[in-house]
């Protein structure tokens, strides 16, 4: 049966207050990074999540080691604890969200590539055409 573990944490960086959706499966992270603009009230943290889960765009999946151990309910506590006084992301899910803006950038390098072609090709089939209607004395 395969396990997935989903998180969510919800962090100030000036000047927005940013989510980041961390999937687990399998020992393969994926990432995606969520910008709410002002704080987020825990009621609209959780209709979002209800209303825009399948929407989000999460990264392409990042191998890493899994722990899985019984452990102690008061050491589980306490790292819950740890969790929620650090500000920030992990460095995996740091590296996971790199690599999806590294392919949202070739991605977008592409499209503007062939726009710009695209309308290179018009504007030579645009001087073509004034050139014949020149040279046929029009």
């Amino acid at each position: 049966m395969e396990k997935v573990t989903s998180k969510l944490t919800v962090f100030f960086q000036e000047p927005f207050w940013i989510g980041v959706f961390e999937r687990m499966s399998e020992g393969r992270l994926s990432v995606c990074k969520v910008t709410f603009g002002v704080e987020p009230k825990d009621y609209e943290v959780h209709d979002f999540v209800l209303k825009n889960y399948y929407r989000l765009r999460f990264s392409p999946e990042v191998v890493t080691d899994v722990k899985e151990v019984g452990r102690n309910p008061k050491r589980v506590q306490r790292e819950v604890h740890k969790q929620v006084q650090n500000v920030g992301i992990g460095t995996k899910s740091q590296q996971a969200l790199k690599l999806q803006q590294e392919q949202m950038k070739t991605e977008r390098k592409i499209v503007n590539r062939e726009q710009r072609e695209s309308e290179k090709q018009r504007q030579f089939e645009l001087k073509q055409q004034k050139k014949k209607e020149k040279h046929r004395g029009r």
